[in-house]
């Protein structure tokens, strides 16, 4: 029977087993962390528990939802209600549609460069910059989603193409941009009508039945593939032998993983761009925090992107008669000493009388190296290049980071189970 390895304990390596284990296969998964997940993940202190960044579930695929109900047992379901901070004021997501909290001014500037929009033929959009002024005017695209495409993608909107845009931007209609100026009592629009959650054990519970019956070995971080030999070796100087290899390491992570690259591969490799960002994690000894699960930050002095609470999402994630929240600052790792993401993240908090100092019980500061894939101009192409290689090696490239794309995790796990033919 064939050998099969498989790199990554996160969802989609996960995935790729649970499908082998259907063909009566027993691979064997490495895994760098001490538990699965990935980025998936999550951590536990003092009895607060944090997801490795904010994580939901509003997966429809049947498949998926067997496995996530069968592994979590309990689970809460949310109707989203985000919200977002501008200029200090509290507004209602998508803000596009939900303007009543600005002053009339910055309405009238808004509805008035909505109206004016020059009507462009998609065709002709060639960046992301052009998309937002074309959907929202030149004012609330400014002000609003450019901004906050330098906070979360790490770059310049009209450095981003478009393709991966979908339905992750509302594009209301004038009659919902006008009413949502007159009045705070506007529909759910996001994209999601119900976001679920365990009960217990944080995001990946989802998935733990996966984990439970799987051949994972822990500390095992990938040093080299010998694709010759079909040989992996892990820092710990242990070499796997394999037949078939799948594998959700990041791309990039292959520059120092395998030998005589390619030219063109190597620059492909190097043109490859995704954000990193620190999760600031913050537990507090009251339940007196804002009433939304996640909330989207466009003031630039805050450092934070966005926001979440894990104890809102789940009760049990954070000790009786206390409250979780995490923050998300997307940058290069080592841009801020400590000292000043928690200035800029819990001390605008404080600052905003939105928590208060004394309630702070802890903060906790955490890198993730790999956060969101970056959509830039030469992204498909360059993704082909590496991607091709890879499997022209017998390497099968799987999840977010092994498809190089803006995978769900419902869409990650799915990468992994039918990547297994």
């Amino acid at each position: 029977m064939d050998k099969i390895l498989i790199l990554g304990a996160g969802i989609s390596g996960l995935g790729a087993a649970y499908s082998y284990k259907q063909k009566g296969y027993s691979p064997i998964i490495l895994e760098k962390d001490e538990t699965y997940g990935g980025l998936c993940g999550n951590f536990v202190i003092d009895g607060f528990r944090f997801d490795r960044f904010v994580h939901f579930s509003f997966a429809k695929e049947e498949e998926v939802l067997k496995i996530f109900n069968s592994s979590a047992g309990n689970i809460i379901t949310h109707i989203p209600n985000p919200y977002n901070i501008y200029n200090r004021k509290w507004i209602k997501h998508p803000a596009q549609n939900n303007l009543f909290p600005l002053d009339e001014q910055e309405k009238k500037k808004i509805i008035d460069d909505f109206l004016a929009r020059p009507q462009v033929d998609m065709s002709q959009i060639t960046n992301y910059e052009q998309w937002l002024r074309m959907q929202f005017g030149d004012y609330f695209a400014e002000h609003f989603p450019m901004v906050y495409t330098k906070k979360y993608w790490m770059c310049e909107a009209k450095d981003l193409e478009t393709k991966w845009v979908g339905q992750r931007v509302y594009q209301p209609s004038v009659e919902e941009v006008i009413q949502g100026s007159k009045t705070a009592d506007t529909p759910v629009t996001y994209y999601a009508k119900e976001m679920r959650y365990p009960k217990t054990g944080g995001y990946k519970h989802f998935f733990s039945s996966l984990a439970e019956n799987a051949d994972i070995r822990y500390h095992q971080k990938v040093v080299m593939i010998d694709v010759e030999r079909k040989v992996v070796k892990t820092e710990d100087g242990k070499a796997y032998e394999y037949d078939k290899l799948y594998s959700s390491i990041p791309l990039p992570e292959y520059a120092h993983l395998l030998s005589s690259i390619p030219t063109h591969v190597t620059e492909a490799i190097g043109k490859l761009k995704c954000t990193s960002g620190y999760h600031v994690s913050i537990a507090l000894k009251t339940k007196n925090i804002p009433p939304y699960l996640w909330w989207y930050i466009y003031d630039e002095d805050i450092l934070a992107a966005r926001v979440y609470s894990p104890s809102l999402k789940s009760p049990k994630n954070a000790p009786e008669g206390c409250s979780s929240l995490q923050m998300e600052v997307y940058c290069k790792e080592g841009e801020y000493t400590e000292q000043q993401l928690l200035d800029g993240t819990v001390g605008k908090l404080v600052e905003l009388g939105i928590i208060k100092q004394e309630d702070i019980l802890f903060a906790h500061v955490g890198f993730e190296k790999y956060a969101n894939v970056v959509f830039d101009h030469q992204i498909y192409e360059n993704r082909e290049i590496v991607r091709d290689y890879l499997m022209s090696l017998g390497i099968e490239p799987i999840g977010r980071f092994g498809e190089w794309g803006y995978l769900w995790s419902n869409q990650s796990l799915l990468s992994g189970m039918n990547s297994v033919k």
